[in-house]
């Protein structure tokens, strides 16, 4: 799959745009309606929705980081054992397989099967040899939730043998439900603040082995990954809420390998509202021996922020350039010598950036968007993340 661009551009951040049809979609296609509680309640809108109409067996749905692509959370998890999360961000990330989360994304239909972009030959997807095929599934759906350039979040649904393929009618509906999830998944992002926590936070370090598992971490990494799971995070086996951990983790090593561009970076957010930085990256001795991935985990400065929180405000290109100069402390006039505008025209963006921020000042944009605090939860973590029986 190939392609570029957007398929929907969204002019404001006004989830009842969710309650309108969507154009080319089938009459009865159901749509979200104005979803927009914290973490998970999305997802199981959506696939509570998604269900009555396109019937699956497995399912996985994460959100994702606007400018990174990479899985962030919520989380919903249905069907799927929480043994295959390691080796599916490795594929994901560590083989040159079919349809990825990055096709996906990039891709000018924001939809498609695994038997479709296989032209049928599936078995050349490592997805299907490896874990369809050993579980039963016979075919595989994946859809980017998208607004504009910027992916929100993915899924991934999965059938078996004993069901019909996905057909065009599946991808008709899967395409007609994205934008309302992409919609609430973004103006989770902008819901309000919670508060500032203090700054200059000591970042954490810790140590995954060849097998994806933690092996060492000081005292700051468990504590910034028990803030932003739950403190059992290290428990037996690997808790679901980790998911986005492991996932940077696998995109270090493909990273290395010169198999997928760098850097590994994600942004998360923890119960306290807390936004982190998570950097991976693979260990190499002097002799150029493969190590460890090392990860270091830090609360984020608001200038890791600020991008997302742009992004899910729907600030036009020239927006944000005026955005930035207003940041500065420049004038009208200086804007618009600046970026080769008429002064009229930097006042209808202000206008414009104005009403999308719900701001009614300079000063309370500048606040709002570049002052060192925290946006409050797009999710909640561990708490919200569930598995379902279909």
């Amino acid at each position: 799959m190939s392609g570029t661009g957007g398929v929907y551009g969204v002019a404001e951040m006004d989830v009842s745009l969710m309650r309108g049809p969507v154009a080319g979609a089938p009459a009865e296609v159901p749509l979200l309606d104005g979803v927009s509680g914290p973490g998970a309640e999305v997802f199981t809108a959506a696939a509570r929705r998604l269900r009555r109409v396109v019937p699956y067996d497995a399912a996985a749905w994460f959100g994702t980081d606007p400018l990174t692509s990479l899985p962030t959370t919520p989380i919903r998890v249905e069907n799927i054992d929480r043994v295959h999360c390691a080796p599916y961000w490795n594929r994901e990330y560590g083989t040159n397989d079919v349809l990825t989360f990055r096709d996906v994304s990039r891709s000018s239909m924001p939809a498609a099967t695994l038997r479709q972009v296989t032209a049928g030959y599936i078995g050349e997807s490592a997805r299907y040899r490896e874990f369809m095929r050993p579980e039963g599934y016979a075919d595989n759906l994946r859809a980017a939730f998208r607004i504009g350039d910027s992916t929100w979040g993915v899924v991934d649904l999965f059938r078996r043998a004993d069901r019909p393929l996905f057909d065009e009618r599946d991808l008709r509906y899967v395409t007609a439900l994205a934008p309302g999830v992409a919609l609430s998944l973004a103006g989770l992002a902008v819901a309000g603040a919670h508060g500032a926590p203090p700054l200059g936070q000591v970042p954490g370090t810790a140590l995954f082995d060849d097998g994806g598992r933690v092996s060492f971490t000081d005292e700051y990494a468990e504590r910034w990954f028990a803030e932003l799971y739950d403190p059992t995070w290290d428990s037996p086996g690997i808790p679901l809420g980790m998911a986005a951990v492991y996932a940077v983790v696998a995109r270090a090593r493909a990273v290395s390998a010169g198999q997928a561009p760098g850097p590994a970076v994600v942004r998360l957010r923890a119960t306290s509202g807390r936004w982190f930085s998570i950097h991976a990256s693979v260990l190499r001795s002097k002799q150029g021996r493969l190590g460890p991935v090392t990860v270091v985990i830090k609360p984020a400065s608001s200038a890791q922020i600020v991008p997302i929180m742009v992004e899910a405000y729907s600030l036009t290109p020239r927006e944000r350039q005026v955005t930035e100069c207003v940041a500065r402390g420049q004038t009208t006039s200086e804007i618009a010598a600046g970026l080769h505008l008429s002064p009229h025209t930097v006042r209808d963006h202000l206008k414009a950036i104005f009403t999308k921020v719900d701001v009614s000042s300079r000063g309370e944009l500048v606040a709002k968007l570049f002052g060192e605090y925290y946006s409050p939860l797009i999710m909640t973590p561990s708490a919200d993340i569930v598995e379902v029986d279909v």
